[in-house]
């Protein structure tokens, strides 16, 4: 099996990405939709919370996300202390996925923050998805409903794409001019090739 990871800034289309690549057969994990699951069902995650941020983090058994998300979003040690509880318990557990899914040609991890996390390690090769930003911030405004400055705010906040795309082993460009169905069967072929 060949294992992928798909990346991309805010806006980029990674997501489309993946359901395309779902389309094709190949199972995609969602690091994002993973994570958040975790932190509700996970027994050491849930502990680690508790023990970093008092059990004011879960209410009712569930977690208190506008809590949560003062804590994270007031500086960046806070969001790196999270960090360091969540993301060992999602690349373990995508790790397990992976070991179930054996059986596919090819699967793959959608990552927003992939090399950040550090989770680059734990895939055969990493791909990002590439549209300039004023594309990006079109997109995202139009898809979370928010203003110019406040998607921009959330760019800067990321690492830069120029940088995502020098550390990936390929791009797929997600900018309407290349046919993104195209550029997928290619990327899967070369892959194959390459992992022979």
């Amino acid at each position: 099996m060949i294992s992928i990871a798909i990346t991309g800034g805010i806006g980029s289309g990674k997501s489309y990405v993946s359901s395309l690549l779902q389309e094709k057969g190949i199972p995609i994990y969602n690091a994002d939709d993973e994570a958040k699951k975790l932190m509700h069902t996970d027994k050491n995650i849930r502990e680690d919370l508790v023990a970093l941020l008092g059990p004011d983090v879960y209410r009712n058994g569930e977690l208190n996300k506008p809590f949560l998300a003062s804590y994270l979003f007031a500086n960046s040690e806070n969001a790196a202390r999270i960090n360091e509880i969540v993301h060992p318990r999602v690349k373990a557990d995508f790790c397990r996925w992976l070991k179930k899914h054996a059986d596919k040609e090819v699967a793959g991890l959608e990552c927003a923050i992939l090399f950040e996390a550090g989770f680059e390690d734990t895939v055969d090769a990493t791909v990002m998805v590439y549209a300039p930003e004023n594309l990006r911030v079109e997109r995202a405004m139009k898809r979370d409903g928010a203003t110019e400055t406040q998607i921009r705010a959330r760019i800067a906040a990321q690492m830069d794409d120029e940088e995502k795309c020098r550390r990936a082993d390929y791009i797929v460009y997600n900018d309407g001019r290349m046919p993104l169905d195209i550029q997928l069967s290619s990327l899967i072929s070369q892959l194959k090739i390459e992992n022979k």
